[in-house]
């Protein structure tokens, strides 16, 4: 089921047609989507403490795997948010980060029904894209014929129709390409807690790929439905990726549907 987006210059979905590019790589790329995963939000932690404000005066809570905006309360049935895909930044190693939205998982911890994409490199430059769909606690599932470059613009959307079941939306505005995925009948349920919009170092196997520089992403036209109406990202917590003693993001809010993380 699973299918990866290549990418150097212009992209195309491919299924057994191989793009230039070591067997290693193809190994090392293959090993990291499988059982790829997003997960709940992870505190960070520092000396054994659980790291909560970063002492500004932006409500900022530091998280070893998400950054980003959250919206805690209650009847969030839709999110939304459109970037522009980055290009990772070359610093002479492997790493991979994901862009995505989502429903629960901050202040939920049953299910999050989410959709985004990742975006690699490795330490020869090359860079992939992938579009995925996932509702957690399963594994994130790759999109297919869905062409994806640098540059491109994407809407993402997520939208549950009930606790347990709901649809995850990619649509390509730059060239007017979509996909979706219905999920119906989801065992773990979603709590409508919380919308989310996230840069995440996400898991592979159990444990946390190393963390891109993705320079900038920024979700615009960023918007929740909660109990029927829409609401923006006023009021929402500010996260940052704290690793060890390494904060990696830098991420703020601007008006009411803008949210801005940076690679530092």
């Amino acid at each position: 089921m699973k299918t990866t987006i290549l990418a150097a210059g212009a992209l195309l979905a491919t299924g057994a047609v191989a793009a230039p590019g070591t067997a290693a790589r193809w190994a090392n790329h293959a090993a990291r989507r499988v059982n790829r995963s997003s997960g709940l939000r992870l505190p960070a932690e520092d000396n054994g403490v659980t790291a909560k404000v970063n002492g500004t005066d932006k409500n900022v809570e530091y998280s070893s795997n998400w950054a980003g905006a959250v919206l805690s309360s209650s009847g969030f049935t839709q999110v939304v948010g459109t970037i522009i895909v980055p290009t990772p930044v070359n610093t002479g190693s492997d790493g991979s980060a994901s862009a995505w939205v989502g429903i629960d998982g901050d202040t939920c911890g049953t299910a999050i029904l989410q959709t985004g994409l990742d975006f690699s490199i490795t330490a020869s430059g090359e860079v992939s894209y992938d579009a995925w769909y996932e509702w957690f606690p399963d594994y994130a599932y790759d999109f297919s014929g869905f062409p994806v470059q640098a540059g491109d613009e994407i809407r993402i959307t997520v939208t549950a129709s009930s606790p347990a079941a709901g649809v995850a939306i990619l649509e390509n505005l730059t060239t007017g390409g979509s996909v979706s995925h219905e999920f119906t009948n989801q065992e773990n349920q979603l709590c409508e807690y919380d919308a989310e919009w996230i840069v995440e170092d996400y898991e592979s196997g159990g444990s946390l790929v190393a963390f891109a520089d993705f320079d900038s992403v920024t979700f615009t036209d960023a918007s929740a439905i909660q109990n029927g109406a829409q609401v923006g990202v006023d009021g929402a917590a500010i996260l940052d990726i704290k690793q060890g003693d390494s904060v990696l993001t830098d991420c703020s809010t601007s008006g009411s549907s803008s949210v801005t993380c940076n690679y530092v």
